[in-house]
């Protein structure tokens, strides 16, 4: 039986509000109601062969509160005259509301609404657009415009977030709604003032002018000449005072484990750097590191080769370091699994990386195979730099 049931008219319903469209109706002047709903019925044969089951369905759409039916009348050779819906609809957005329980949460929206055509009418459009996101946000609705208020005053304030001096209002509420606030911000703000270069929560602060805290590099000498008295220390500069170093290096190894950053092996000329996974934004400052050779030592995965790929991005003459075939299957002893594996494609590998790469990606090897950097021989290890050593 095919027939249109009293809960799938109420689906219909909620449906709508799961798409926003009844919260819409607060913010557009255009309504659709009355709406009509799809309904689909018996058929003349119907009311010979299942005439019980016809009735029960009707008594079913009879009990449905907020909808009306309008009726047909149907001559039947067996069972005579009968009456049977044609289409049902509901006459007033406040009965399709009240059908699926949502009178309540459509009275809050519509206050956000009234609030948001008086302080900040350009915001509407975010309603408009969002209104189940808005709907979860609207404790904190009026803190929100208070901070788009504000940054309409402040343009590119050139503070940090903790400067912000609003009552009520810390940093940490406008950290936890970077994602919302910079969705209300382009709309309001005038194009001088954002930043397109920078986009997403972590790049809130470059896009709308906000200062932060300055990023740090870590790094070690692998060589005491060059920083007498510091020899073979753990530094951290920030990213500019690390742009600014002036050394007479060779080589620059990156790695992402912290041990073997701190045990890395002596190497004349040459500083290893505490790598920073995805982000190398603050590396990149330092233009001296194009002079040098730089090779990257990441597990071997599909992270880390995409890692490499990405910092080829910045850097296209890095090298990579034990992340080959032969390191691999030396330590197959080691191997471990990888969690959330890459599936995209990288254009700035290396034949040789590219075709280990696929392996892992297409688990020609083993499914989700990994081979985590510290878990390498650190024998292994030694002779690999000897090695780049020599090369020069």
């Amino acid at each position: 039986m095919s027939w249109t049931s009293a809960r799938e008219l109420k689906a219909q319903v909620s449906r709508l509000w799961e798409r926003g469209e009844l919260l819409r109706e607060a913010i557009d002047e255009k309504s659709r109601f009355p709406l009509r709903l799809v309904l689909k019925g018996p058929a003349s044969d119907d009311l010979g062969k299942q005439f019980d089951a016809v009735r029960s369905w009707i008594r079913e759409l009879e009990k449905l509160p907020h909808v009306c039916i309008l009726w047909r009348e149907v001559n039947h050779r067996i069972v005579g005259r009968q009456r049977l819906p044609q289409w049902v609809h509901i006459s007033k957005l406040d009965e399709a509301l009240a059908l699926i329980g949502k009178r309540d949460d459509y009275a809050r929206f519509k206050r956000m609404v009234e609030r948001t055509r008086e302080r900040q009418p350009e915001l509407l459009a975010w309603l408009d657009r969002r209104p189940l996101q808005a709907l979860d946000v609207e404790a904190q609705w009026d803190k929100l415009l208070a901070v788009v208020t504000w940054m309409r005053r402040h343009p590119r304030p050139g503070i940090y977030l903790r400067q912000v001096d609003l009552p009520g209002i810390d940093s940490k509420f406008i950290e936890a709604q970077r994602g919302v606030l910079g969705e209300l911000f382009d709309l309001v703000l005038p194009p001088a003032a954002i930043d397109v270069e920078h986009s997403g929560v972590g790049r809130f602060a470059q896009r709308y002018g906000f200062r932060e805290k300055p990023q740090r590099i870590r790094f070690r000498p692998l060589d005491p000449k060059l920083l007498p008295g510091l020899p073979l220390s753990d530094l951290t500069l920030d990213a500019d005072s690390f742009a600014a170093l002036e050394l007479p290096l060779a080589r620059v190894f990156i790695t992402e484990n912290e041990i073997n950053f701190l045990c890395f092996p002596p190497a004349e000329a040459s500083i290893v750097v505490f790598g920073a996974g995805y982000g190398w934004e603050a590396l990149a400052r330092a233009g001296w590191l194009k002079r040098c050779r730089i090779l990257y030592w990441g597990d071997i995965d599909t992270h880390g080769f995409a890692i490499l790929d990405q910092l080829r991005a910045r850097f296209e003459h890095v090298e990579s370091l034990l992340m080959d075939p032969r390191t691999l299957f030396a330590h197959e002893a080691m191997w471990g699994e990888e969690a959330d594996p890459v599936s995209h494609e990288l254009s700035r590998l290396t034949d040789e990386e590219h075709a280990l790469f696929e392996q892992l990606r297409r688990d020609e090897i083993r499914p989700n195979l990994r081979l985590e950097q510290e878990r390498i021989g650190f024998e292994w290890v030694r002779k690999a730099v000897a090695r780049v050593l020599k090369q020069g």
